[in-house]
């Protein structure tokens, strides 16, 4: 039987029974990242080689899957958020277990990472140089749909990826009251009595692996973020010693995280890195071409308005380029992969919000944000570059992204001091991003977990560590490809669970609205 402790803060409410692990999906897991690693490791050029040929046949030969996916799981979430079910509340709290700047910083930390900071500077480089829709590079018109390719693939269909499997989870767990937080649980209602069998355990091995992938998509680019800064900084090589360093650094600081729990670890360095990011933000908003930013702004965010659906079908049928491929279906892939470990730790945190709050506040919170930084950050470096004051396309495309997020940073007033303070912000957002990731493994491979407990320390912090491994394989045979088509090949057996996902909330809340149950209003 789980033992549990009970103290007044009640994230070291822990289950601790070592016989409450599923050691099968335990195993299989981190035997499958072992196994791959070492792989990668032994044969790097092979390896390398079947990395992108998966990627070109995925992309090509299925693409069209992920862009009906996208589609699919808006306009499911719109339609349940606006209906009679909307006003169901999660769980049998009060009021919500957490504030709403501090869940908002969660999910916002746990979602993004450091990918933000090293593609919202610069995404628009790669967008501008081979632009959509056939459009002439480098043109006034490439340069609009260049910084608002960013604010779309980082706005409400990559949170709609995220909320669908939150909203699953939050049914089953909160609302259905099954002890377990397993993404096989939140397809009870369509697996019924196989979700303890094969079909189920397959689900949950998906997760991991998907967990697995992103994480080392995540990470790679938050380590090459890093590594660049402290080369601009102190001349060091910025080679694989340092960015594995940089990974080892950042795995101490998610174990150490994740073994503190929700409230004294996670919640902490989110709500921390949250304002963290803001006030680098508001800084160079401030300090920065001020007005233009507001303007260049104001006419992606009016594109993407206008064009949002023209963008949202568009899979390049007469094959102009590979802008389709290479960007849209990567996303959606991305997102997709990463869903079901961001909806695990957005469910556990959103106890005593209505459905309505938890979709309205992903699609909105995290969309608004993740513009926030392509306007600010990206307008900034595109006027450097339209200036002459600095070569952005040139080191992003030519060097790498995070060699010229480095050399812009490097601009600002005070440069040192801006270019020790992103380095900081980065390792933070790896660490609430990963930390997270721990969690939701450790709580995938735990048989039982109510409401008020967590799962085993040393299984969380067993799961930190091992989330730094493949990153830094991944990094020792190539660069952005091969972390591109590691989220790519996570997520795509996860087509097919979202659609049991859906189906699986849709029957929950019609039986709980037929059941008669009432609920305290929807907190204003």
């Amino acid at each position: 039987m789980p033992v549990t402790l009970t103290t007044k803060d009640s994230d070291i409410e822990i289950n601790k029974s070592k016989e409450n692990i599923d050691w099968i999906l335990f195993g299989i897991g981190s035997g499958t990242l072992l196994i791959a690693v070492c792989i990668i490791v032994i044969f790097p050029e092979s390896s390398a080689t079947s990395i992108e040929s998966l990627y070109q046949r995925v992309t090509s030969q299925f693409g069209t899957l992920f862009v009906y996916a996208a589609v699919l799981t808006l306009g499911f979430l719109l339609y349940i958020a606006i209906s009679q079910y909307g006003n169901v509340v999660l769980g049998d709290s009060a009021q919500p277990a957490y504030s709403h700047f501090s869940w908002a910083s969660m999910l916002f930390c746990a979602g993004i990472g450091a990918s933000l900071i090293y593609w919202g500077a610069t995404e628009w480089t790669f967008y501008f140089v081979e632009p959509p829709f056939g459009i002439e590079p480098r043109s006034d018109e490439a340069i609009t749909w260049a910084m608002s390719y960013g604010i779309f693939h980082w706005g409400p269909i990559g949170w709609a990826f995220y909320c669908l499997p939150a909203l699953a989870l939050a049914c089953s767990y909160h609302v259905k009251k099954i002890p377990a937080l397993r993404l096989s649980s939140a397809c009870s209602a369509v697996l019924g009595n196989k979700v303890d069998k094969w079909p189920g355990r397959t689900i949950d091995l998906f997760f991991i692996v998907g967990v697995l992938g992103t994480a080392a998509t995540g990470m790679g680019f938050g380590t090459s973020l890093i590594s660049s800064v402290i080369n601009e900084l102190t001349g060091i090589e910025d080679g694989i010693l340092l960015q594995a360093s940089i990974l080892f650094l950042a795995t101490v600081l998610i174990a150490f995280s994740v073994y503190k729990g929700l409230d004294k670890g996670i919640r902490i360095l989110s709500t921390l890195n949250a304002t963290l990011a803001l006030i680098f933000v508001l800084f160079i908003l401030l300090v920065g071409p001020t007005r233009f930013i507001f303007e260049m702004g104001t006419v992606a965010l009016g594109n993407v308005a206008q064009n949002f659906i023209t963008m949202l079908f568009w899979t390049d049928p007469l094959e102009q380029g590979d802008f389709v491929e290479s960007w849209t279906i990567f996303y959606w892939a991305w997102w997709l992969a990463m869903g079901p470990f961001i909806g695990m730790f957005v469910c556990k945190i959103s106890e005593g919000r209505t459905v309505r709050q938890l979709i309205f506040g992903m699609l909105g919170w995290g969309s608004v944000g993740c513009a926030l930084f392509f306007v600010v950050l990206g307008n900034y470096a595109l006027s450097l570059e339209l200036a002459g004051d600095f070569p952005v396309i040139q080191q992003a495309i030519e060097a790498s992204p995070s060699v010229a997020i480095a050399g812009i940073i490097a601009l600002l007033p005070a440069g040192s001091f801006w270019l020790i303070y992103i380095a900081i912000v980065g390792l933070i957002f790896m660490a609430t991003t990963y930390d997270s990731a721990s969690y939701t493994i450790a709580a995938g491979t735990t048989r039982q977990l109510t409401e008020h407990q967590h799962p085993a320390r040393w299984n969380r912090v067993f799961w930190a560590i091992a989330l730094g491994l493949l990153p830094v394989s991944l990094l020792f045979i190539g660069g952005l490809r091969e972390l591109q088509t590691a989220s790519l090949v996570a997520s795509f057996p996860l087509l097919i669970i979202y659609l049991i996902l859906a189906s699986s909330i849709l029957r929950w809340l019609r039986e709980f609205k037929l059941a008669g149950k009432t609920q305290r209003a929807p907190i204003k």
